[in-house]
């Protein structure tokens, strides 16, 4: 069985930080970006960079996928996450992630608003909310990231998913047989893919609303 747990969660706006390269170039894929604008923040702050963990990402995906489009699940007094059990059961298995290489989450990045907004913005004015946040962005106890971006629907609400852990990039959420499995609807980091048609969504329908505009939730989890 592999050396797989989370930390214990702080609700409030959820991060979490790491320390290697990113090895994929960014591409037209708003999940590279997010993870190019966390390893800004990092190397800006004198820490290093993440390396982007495809597998990794696929998670942070199917993550965003178990909400279910539901929003009012990510935040406040209604806050539900998946099950741990999800990432062997389901989550590994639906990303071809070999089981036995899952490793120590470090932390997590989960927030839910009603409109498309850009990786930079998700990343400075939905995620990086306080403090806490940037502590947990800049710490040194995580060496990869995987970030996942998805609308619901044909829309909104939009999530924005970032997982961290300490594992080694040469034997952590292996993929089997070296194959990244795309799944639409959504991106994810570090797979080279372009998403493009998914982007073009996302922004065609960045002005579509559900309820109260511009409804913001996020969760911080803090280690």
């Amino acid at each position: 069985m592999a050396n797989f747990m989370w930390t214990p969660v702080l609700c409030i706006l959820f991060i979490s930080a790491s320390s290697s390269a990113l090895q994929n170039k960014v591409t037209n894929n708003p999940a590279d970006e997010l993870v190019s604008s966390i390893n800004t923040n990092r190397t800006a702050s004198k820490s290093s960079s993440l390396y982007s963990n495809p597998g990794l990402a696929c998670l942070a995906l199917q993550y965003i996928k178990a909400y279910k489009g539901d929003c009012s699940s990510v935040g406040g007094t209604n806050a539900k996450r998946p099950a741990d059990s999800e990432f062997t059961e389901s989550f590994a298995p639906n990303c071809g992630v070999e089981v036995s290489t899952l490793s120590l989450i470090t932390g997590r990045l989960l927030a839910c608003q009603s409109k498309y907004v850009e990786p930079n913005v998700a990343f400075s004015d939905i995620l990086m909310k306080n403090a806490r946040s940037v502590e947990i962005v800049q710490s040194k106890n995580h060496s990869e990231v995987g970030a996942a971006v998805s609308g619901s629907d044909g829309g909104g609400p939009y999530f924005w998913c970032v997982l961290f852990s300490n594992g080694k990039s040469n034997n952590s959420f292996v993929l089997e047989g070296n194959v990244t499995k795309i799944s639409r609807p959504g991106c994810f980091s570090g797979a080279n893919d372009e998403c493009s048609s998914a982007v073009a969504l996302f922004r065609s329908f960045r002005l579509w609303s559900i309820g109260v505009t511009g409804l913001i939730i996020a969760l911080a989890y803090a280690l």
